[in-house]
């Protein structure tokens, strides 16, 4: 694809404490996406792939139609923010994953979704 858009994804996450029940292995976290367009035409988020695995390996696919229900038309230098969460059995685990996204052309691209950890505080050095 020439002139491929410039899409920049990042991720923060945070431990949800009052929703999580530790003796039943319930770990919930929250993460907040933001995603930028840095290129001079609008891109469209179509879908999205992410891959969860906790501390004990375990692997877990989730992908569907667009984020929170949106299929966000991201217009040149703006962003999308949303938050979204995750369940996991375990205390640590980590994401990642992309997107499917298509430029003002209507050429199909993918924007990777970097590794991000999820974690209860007390584990963080």
């Amino acid at each position: 694809m020439i002139n491929s858009p410039r899409v920049c994804v990042q991720v923060q996450s945070v431990y949800i404490e009052s929703q999580s029940i530790p003796e039943d292995e319930r770990y919930v976290f929250a993460y907040t996406v933001t995603i930028r367009n840095l290129g001079r035409h609008s891109v469209q988020l179509l879908r999205r792939y992410w891959l969860i695995t906790n501390s004990n390996g375990r692997e877990t696919e989730v992908q569907g139609e667009g984020v929170i229900g949106e299929k966000p038309l991201i217009l040149p230098s703006n962003e999308f923010q949303y938050t979204s969460g995750a369940i996991l059995e375990t205390p640590l685990g980590t994401m990642e994953g992309h997107y499917e996204m298509v430029d003002h052309q209507g050429e199909s691209f993918r924007v990777a979704i970097p590794v991000f950890r999820l974690a209860i505080p007390t584990l963080i050095n």
